[in-house]
């Protein structure tokens, strides 16, 4: 049997070099925007699911199985999001996709997934439609964050019981499901706490001049603003809103979390509050453990989206090595059954919708960074 064992490397050394007798691999996807308005979250998204996939490659895969990538740009457009995940699920064949990163990307990726019935967990896109729409559940989508309902309650709560105010105007991108969704929650959540709504304004995703709506705002009495849209938007109102001498306190939820938000408003975003997923100031182990380790690697503090990124993918390769399988709908029902998951975010359970229940924090900017208040739970 040696001799025969010999013969055949020594006829087919190829043959004998590369297929070990235990190789197996499982392909999974990522979509993200690397490139368009808020490539700093998709570069983020990026850095810490390739953590999260080398650590669990370095102890041996899962399941057996090591783990592969392929790795798509959205542009944060959702054609280009559509398309990105038509390419893994039809022509790389990927069994389970992280991703995408903005609602308005995750929606058109949610119903391409589930047609395709491939399981797929986004990090960090919080509207509800992302899992349910229509009333119905889309049941091979998943998410490892809050969603909109929760913090625009959370916000409202905050501002009329913390911040003691009750004259409110909202800005939002009307284009945005993101940014729509969460101001009309606020809206109605700071009215059932006593407040009031003086403007409530929308604006378009391609607008960079908001003096108009900022003049509406003043005449309207509001000592608050909360502006439910991404950073670089964010930015640009309220450097506006300074430049025309507005004094309100500025509120808003997730979306502002990024290094750039303060490289675009300077000063006029000091003071504002957010509502975040984590904060790098929290001293819990895993946390201390996992800032620690992004800068050592990346030479900067994680941000909330590639923390939220890094327990997502870590959340689903925990679904894959309890599935022992690349089957997707083994993968889908493990991930439907995840109870209690520990992540550097904190503990979250999977609600029955696939969304995540867990708690949120408050982060202040202060002396141009951000400063964590508090834990707010569900």
């Amino acid at each position: 049997m040696k001799r025969a064992t010999l013969l055949l490397a020594f006829l087919f050394p190829a043959l004998a070099a590369v297929v070990p007798s235990h190789a197996k691999e499982i392909k999974i996807g990522l979509i993200t925007p690397l490139s368009g308005d808020v490539k700093t979250y998709g570069e983020s998204v990026r850095n810490s699911f390739l953590i999260a996939v080398e650590e669990a490659n370095a102890k041996g895969g899962v399941a057996g199985m090591k783990i592969t990538y392929v790795i798509q740009d959205d542009r944060n457009d959702a054609t280009e999001a559509a398309n990105a995940a038509n390419l893994l699920v039809n022509q790389h064949r990927v069994k389970a996709i992280v991703g995408a990163v903005t609602s308005k990307a995750t929606i058109p990726v949610s119903d391409i997934i589930q047609a395709a019935k491939i399981p797929t967990l986004t990090p960090t896109a919080t509207n509800p439609k992302v899992t349910v729409a229509d009333g119905k559940r889309k049941d091979y989508m998943f998410r490892s964050c809050f969603i909109d309902p929760f913090q625009g309650m959370v916000m409202a709560k905050f501002s009329c019981e913390t911040l003691k105010k009750k004259h409110a105007a909202v800005l939002f991108d009307a284009s945005n499901d993101y940014s729509k969704g969460t101001a009309e929650v606020f809206r109605d959540a700071f009215g059932k706490q006593g407040g009031k709504v003086a403007a409530f304004e929308s604006y378009g995703k391609d607008d960079v001049d908001f003096s108009a709506l900022l003049t509406k705002v003043k005449a309207s009495g509001a000592d608050l603003l909360f502006l439910p849209d991404y950073y670089n938007k964010v930015g640009l109102i309220a450097k506006q809103a300074q430049e025309k001498g507005l004094k309100v306190q500025l509120v808003g939820p997730d979306g502002w979390d990024s290094p750039d938000l303060v490289k675009i408003a300077g000063s006029a975003i000091e003071g504002g509050y957010f509502s975040n997923h984590y904060s790098p100031d929290d001293r819990r182990p895993e946390v201390v453990a996992w800032v620690k380790k992004y800068k050592e690697k990346h030479g900067q503090v994680p941000d909330a989206l590639g923390t939220l990124a890094y327990d997502g993918t870590k959340l689903l390769i925990e679904a894959i090595r309890k599935a022992g399988s690349d089957d997707p709908r083994k993968i889908r029902d493990a991930l439907a059954s995840i109870t209690d998951f520990h992540g550097v975010t904190g503990k979250s359970t999977l609600d029955r919708n696939g969304d995540s229940i867990k708690s949120a924090a408050i982060v202040k900017i202060e002396g141009g960074k951000q400063k964590f208040v508090k834990m707010v739970n569900p």
